[in-house]
């Protein structure tokens, strides 16, 4: 049985008019990531990782070409439409985390559910708490943003993109404000989800990071100048547990 294609593009173009410029960030893109993948996309900065991703988020069209999610042709949809499917089928987490300060973990998870409010409020909490006890937050689902660390915060972040079952994980450097325990803590997250079925697509520019993925694509001056495959990733939890352990 053949394994679907989440993602189908073809002869993506980015150019961004400035009004005196035109800046070219995607060059004919042409990628396929299919279902259950862990991808890692790589490249200098303004190599065109981060316009890619926020085309595949369905958060930017493409200039030209076509982009096709779960067989839909995404570059054709409105506004409202590409926010549908962004809610439906599309988790972010990003490296700044991007947590509304003044409220607690638990709210900060039940943002991407008020967007539908098909379910009570006291149905949406128990699916935000499920989703901070999934990630080891689950006696901090009342703590504020400035009451976690960094790697707790970005945990937040994770079960925030998940809490609406997405298919697809879209995550931008987000191991790249963590120490080396927390990213590895990050990725094996990141490992476990893939496990279960979700495809995740990560830009870092890191190597090391990439290494824990099953697919690596590096871009430059807006085209994907080579990929490759890894027969055996890297296994986050197998090198946590090698680390030392912490002092109390």
């Amino acid at each position: 049985m053949t394994t679907p294609a989440v993602i189908s593009l073809t002869d993506i173009t980015k150019v961004y008019d400035t009004g005196e410029i035109q800046v070219h960030a995607l060059r004919g893109v042409n990628l396929e990531i299919l279902s259950g993948e862990f991808v890692a996309i790589m490249g200098a900065s303004g190599t065109g990782k981060s316009t890619l991703l926020n085309i595949l988020g369905c958060l930017d069209h493409p200039t030209e070409g076509s982009f096709l999610l779960d067989g839909v042709p995404v570059h054709t949809l409105n506004r409202d439409q590409m926010a549908d499917i962004r809610n439906s089928k599309i988790g972010f987490v990003f490296q700044s985390f991007n947590l509304l300060q003044r409220t607690t973990a638990q709210e900060n998870v039940l943002v991407p559910l008020l967007y539908n409010r098909r379910e009570k409020i006291d149905d949406m909490k128990e699916r935000a708490t499920t989703a901070l006890t999934r990630v080891g937050l689950g006696e901090r689902i009342f703590s504020h943003p400035n009451q976690l660390s960094g790697g707790q915060q970005q945990r937040v972040a994770i079960a925030r993109a998940m809490v609406n079952k997405p298919s697809l994980i879209l995550a931008d450097e987000p191991t790249g404000n963590l120490d080396s325990r927390t990213s590895l803590e990050i990725l094996a997250l990141f490992q476990d989800l893939n496990r279960q079925g979700v495809t995740v697509i990560m830009v870092t520019h890191e190597p090391d990071v990439a290494q824990y993925t099953k697919r690596i694509i590096e871009m430059k001056d807006g085209r994907i100048l080579r990929e490759s495959r890894l027969s055996v990733p890297r296994d986050a939890d197998e090198e946590l547990r090698k680390l030392p352990a912490e002092e109390e």
